[in-house]
């Protein structure tokens, strides 16, 4: 046992693993996606909405991935298959392993946008003054060209290679040592800027003062989808981030602690982004557009712009990294247990596959003509990509696993498993109800409402 545990890693602190684990949940769903979901639902009566998602769906399920994986020390695939032999369960482990993979394959390609507009910002693209139409301009040239989509794409997948390639002690817990402090450090830094703006302070009665009369249906859809996507629960990660977990770890604290820095990182997100664009009188509600488009506009504008706009794009270049390296573990872990690949072969092997799988989303802005609209979708290839795995396969995933740790495993087991550390899980009847009647039906009705309106949550 001890032999095939060090074969296929081990965190070589629990620190080393709250911080990996916190940078797997913190990513584009903190940094970008919830600024501006937050500004198209109207401020602070979504972020409290999201808020208590995060405490009653996200945790419960977060800490139910983590002592599955804790319980088996193995992939999803190979988790499921331990603890329901000759089931069905399986599938829904390999359904996880295949999202990470078609995940990373248009998830990379957003980062790269990101890097390659840290470049830009610091070159003076928008040193001068340009207004919103302009600047979703500069946005389409820069994202319909194969040249700098591809390549940056490509820069990107090799840069999370790299680390993945290293193993989980020396290569993802020693990159995580080094990219979440100086990411925590910026995002401060770039928090404490914004709020100095002259008018900043509209942006934080926007933020922080709820109007619960602009709640509707779609807002508490997008708030437990915003919970879900942001702490990256229902495709396996933390399941495979789990597997490499000592017993004598906490599990119930290690999920608090992690939903707390994934948290926290979001609510500073928007202390950057709200306050910055009040004080240029810019309307929030900006949709998917509001980093790569609104912002850029605002930078000349603004006293040290352009170092501020740098920040950003590097900031979300480091919290999209750090989600990258777990996502691609998830199907390495699987590679190496399953198939017995050595690591390097199964890194190099799927972010190539995934690479390839990203070219036709790297080139759904405007490089290819069919790509942009795909017949009978409607919509562009990377769109299509984001709604079928961030949104479907991702709530799934997560369901699932709420009944199978619910129902299948077994609320006495996964309790047993917990308090392995010599902690008793003093909150197990309360965890017990939500994991098996209250994530399960949430995540349902999610699920149910984008299969039936077409409101996607992103």
């Amino acid at each position: 046992m001890n032999m095939t545990r060090q074969k296929r890693g081990t965190w070589g602190s629990k620190f080393g693993f709250i911080l990996a684990a916190a940078g797997s949940a913190i990513g584009l769903g903190n940094i970008w996606r919830f600024p501006y979901i937050t500004g198209e639902n109207g401020g602070a009566a979504f972020v409290i909405l999201y808020l208590f998602f995060v405490v009653a769906i996200g945790l419960p399920v977060l800490i139910a991935e983590l002592t599955v994986g804790r319980k088996t020390r193995k992939n999803p695939v190979g988790a499921f298959k331990s603890l329901a032999p000759k089931s069905l369960w399986k599938f829904v482990g390999a359904l996880g392993v295949f999202t990470g993979i078609a995940t990373l394959s248009f998830y990379g390609v957003v980062a790269g946008w990101a890097l390659g507009y840290f470049f830009k910002t610091l070159l003076g693209d928008f040193s001068q003054a340009i207004t919103g139409a302009q600047s979703e301009t500069i946005f389409s040239q820069f994202s319909s060209n194969p040249l700098f989509a591809i390549g940056l794409f490509f820069l990107f997948i090799l840069l999370t290679a790299f680390i993945v390639k290293g193993g989980v002690s020396a290569g993802i817990e020693r990159w995580s040592k080094i990219l979440m402090p100086v990411l925590f450090v910026l995002l401060i830094v770039l928090a404490i800027y914004s709020l100095s703006l002259e008018g900043a302070g509209r942006g934080l009665e926007f933020y922080f003062k709820p109007d619960f009369s602009k709640i509707t249906a779609t807002t508490f859809a997008m708030a437990l989808g915003q919970a879900m996507f942001s702490l990256g629960l229902g495709i396996g990660i933390m399941i495979t981030y789990a597997s490499y977990l000592s017993k004598n770890d906490n599990l119930v604290a290690s999920a608090g602690i992690i939903c707390l820095f994934d948290t926290v990182i979001a609510i500073i997100a928007g202390l950057i982004i709200f306050p910055a664009l009040f004080a240029v009188n810019i309307d929030p509600a900006g949709g998917p557009g509001l980093v790569f488009v609104v912002l850029p506009s605002i930078f000349a504008r603004m006293p040290m712009g352009i170092l501020f706009g740098a920040g950003i794009f590097l900031l979300i270049s480091l919290a999209a990294l750090t989600s990258t390296i777990s996502i691609l573990e998830l199907p390495v872990s699987y590679f190496i247990d399953d198939r017995k690949w050595p690591r390097k072969k199964a890194t190099w092997v799927i972010s190539l596959v995934a690479f390839i799988m990203g070219i036709p989303s790297a080139l759904s802005m405007g490089a290819s003509d069919y790509l942009s609209d795909i017949p009978f979708f409607g919509m562009g290839f990377l769109d299509m990509m984001s709604i079928v795995f961030a949104n479907y396969a991702l709530t799934i995933g997560a369901f699932f696993i709420s009944v199978f740790v619910g129902y299948k495993w077994g609320i006495k087991a996964a309790v047993k498993e917990i308090e392995l550390s010599g902690k008793k899980f003093s909150l197990r009847s309360v965890w017990a109800f939500l994991i098996r009647f209250i994530c399960p039906v949430a995540i349902a009705v999610i699920l149910g409402y984008i299969m039936i309106t077409g409101n996607y949550l992103n």
